[in-house]
């Protein structure tokens, strides 16, 4: 859980983490514990669309393929940051389920990182 590992972590990305304010989505916890963190437990939908409203700069979303999925489906999505990483791990929840029509993608940068990682951006584009 990313709450448990940034806290004790160090350098300029875990300053990062540790200092952005940030929203959990869960229908299970009762609590968010970290630092600059608002829990969310009712309508993520309208949530959303009420944080997109506001100044205030980019929204991600980490590590949750179910939410990404509802937000997709909702046309809520400026951009993919797809992160391919050099592992197969035979199992996992796919990012792109249950959405209702075809979109295409249009590539507007790549990031290839030391670690072999490479981050692709990509763009819905309208039909």
């Amino acid at each position: 859980m990313m709450a448990a590992y940034w806290p004790a972590a160090e350098g300029d990305i875990a300053t990062f983490m540790n200092s952005v304010e940030k929203f959990v989505f869960s229908r299970t916890l009762k609590s968010a514990d970290w630092n600059n963190t608002t829990l969310v437990s009712g309508d993520a939908v309208a949530e959303v669309e009420r944080l997109k409203r506001l100044d205030g700069g980019t929204i991600f979303i980490f590590g949750s393929a179910d939410f990404a999925a509802t937000l997709t489906a909702k046309g809520l999505v400026d951009e993919y940051r797809l992160g391919i990483n050099p592992v197969l791990l035979g199992k996992g929840t796919p990012l792109f389920q249950n959405i209702p029509e075809r979109t295409n993608l249009k590539l507007t940068h790549i990031r290839p990182l030391k670690s072999g990682v490479i981050i692709l951006h990509y763009q819905p584009q309208s039909a």
